[in-house]
């Protein structure tokens, strides 16, 4: 059993989202649900234990040898990102029912879980496998789940974020393919190691100029880079609330491991960061991500929309420890992978609980609950912490080591709005605070009461997980050092710059 870990990582969720059907009652759904990503997670740990034990894991689907036959391929990297997707997926799933009943109505919440896993499977499936277009099939798996779970928000405004992400996300799903289809033409091979063997014998072409060109856009898309993050913010404030707590921390942490993949193993470092200016090109948009992204964040009145504009901000953390592109630079971008995750997933899950109760997440909706949902607003502000970067929260310890890649990397300048950026980010997560702590509770709120159990008991999880993993960092930091060293060919500190 052991031996096939690789592929029930993926096949578990995707044989289990159609058997949803043949449960009638809601609440025996979701315990299968909960069930079978309980499952997912328990998986991926394994896979992890295994990877960093004795290396990368290499399995071949129906007995062909690779490039002939499909094979998932499990290292430091994307065995990182298999256990945040599924930990993610199994707290969530743990406030699912209590949520959902709320924001959808009965006749659909089968529907949910069926798309929840299938979004799942996706996800898991693009991270797991070796092969480039079966990464294209994942990804319209995921993707097509993942805008109708957006349009099962109760406001209406979910069908336009819903079309709105349908568009943007068919057009960056073309534009992979076209240059997975360009590769293909030039090497033959669809095998992803295959083809970074192949590849360089051909890179001095346009067609490969070409191919690069657009998975490189095409992936910006997904992962919601400034400036081609429209379909974000609208996404995460009128999907159901248990779709953005997923959401924000999986998804576009897919994206970024795409970029990764694609980048390092696929096209080679010397052809991505000197055949074209990608690393002054990233650098750029990061930082400008950052500012911008923080400055709207600061001006919503929608939290959602706030907490949204925050992710887009930190994605250009993740960008910008890309672009610097030493193992410390993607050391720090792989870290802050993880911790982000932690966050958004903390944050907006106690976003869903106060939408549970109150029924809003306008800001001045907030006034006063810091007295009558004190363990929910506890949590929005030890993860708001994390977000700007204090000492002993996870977000201080991506920001440290981002800093310090720039630093090493004479980037000093860049190290400095790093820490700008981040005081940016003391003053949306100041609005919230101020709104809960320092004005009385309106009147039509004055019996609000705290969250039920199903939300605090995963929300404090997250939120524990954010104290623990920023004061110890031995594992997050282990893990990413590997993945980073492995990209690099395992040697430390080697950079285009260097």
């Amino acid at each position: 059993m052991l031996a096939h870990l690789p592929i029930l990582q993926v096949i578990v969720p995707l044989m289990a989202a159609p058997l949803c059907l043949l449960i009638v009652r809601p609440r025996l759904v979701w315990l299968f649900t909960l069930i079978v990503s309980g499952l997912a997670f328990l998986i991926s740990v394994l896979l992890l234990q295994q990877v960093m034990a004795s290396g990368t894991i290499i399995y071949g689907l129906g007995g062909w040898d690779a490039p002939w036959g499909i094979e998932y391929r499990i290292d430091q990297l994307n065995a990182l990102l298999l256990l945040i997707i599924s930990a993610i997926s199994t707290i969530v799933l743990l406030a699912a029912h209590t949520s959902i009943r709320q924001e959808i109505s009965e006749d659909r919440q089968t529907f949910f879980y069926v798309l929840y896993l299938l979004s799942l499977a996706g996800m898991l499936g693009i991270v797991a496998t070796g092969d480039a277009f079966n990464v294209f099939v994942f990804l319209e798996i995921s993707s097509l789940s993942a805008y109708a779970l957006i349009a099962l928000g109760k406001d209406r405004r979910a069908l336009w974020a819903s079309y709105q992400y349908l568009i943007m996300g068919t057009i960056g799903a073309t534009f992979i393919l076209i240059g997975i289809g360009l590769m293909y033409q030039m090497t033959g091979t669809l095998n992803m190691d295959d083809l970074s063997r192949r590849l360089p014998e051909v890179a001095n072409t346009r067609t490969v100029f070409t191919a690069f060109a657009f998975v490189i856009v095409g992936v910006c898309l997904k992962l919601a880079l400034f400036p081609l993050h429209l379909w974000l913010p609208n996404a995460y404030a009128y999907a159901p609330s248990i779709v953005t707590a997923f959401f924000a921390a999986t998804a576009t942490k897919v994206a970024i491991y795409l970029l990764i993949r694609f980048t390092f193993s696929v096209f080679g470092l010397s052809f991505s960061f000197t055949a074209l200016p990608l690393q002054i090109l990233f650098l750029i948009l990061g930082l400008a991500g950052i500012f911008v992204a923080s400055t709207i964040a600061i001006y919503q009145t929608n939290i959602k929309h706030l907490f949204a504009y925050s992710s887009i901000a930190q994605i250009g953390y993740m960008i910008v420890g890309f672009s610097i592109s030493t193992t410390t630079g993607l050391m720090a971008t792989l870290l802050h992978v993880f911790n982000h995750a932690l966050m958004k997933g903390a944050l907006f899950l106690a976003l869903g609980a106060v939408m549970y109760r109150i029924g809003s997440v306008q800001l001045n909706q907030f006034q006063g609950l810091g007295r009558q949902m004190p363990f929910t607003m506890a949590a929005i502000v030890i993860g708001g912490l994390s977000l700007i970067g204090v000492p002993l929260t996870v977000g201080f310890v991506s920001k440290w080591y981002l800093i310090l890649a720039a630093i090493e990397n004479g980037w000093w300048p860049v190290a400095v709005l790093i820490l700008l950026g981040s005081l940016l980010a003391v003053v949306y997560v100041w609005r919230l605070v101020e709104a809960a702590y320092f004005k009385s509770p309106l009147a039509a709120n004055e019996t609000v009461k705290e969250a039920p159990l199903s939300f605090l008991i995963p929300i404090w999880i997250l939120v524990i997980a954010n104290l623990y993993f920023g004061i110890d960092t031995r594992l997050s930091v282990e893990v990413a050092q590997a993945a980073s060293q492995g990209l690099f060919g395992g040697l430390s500190g080697v950079g285009v710059n260097q």
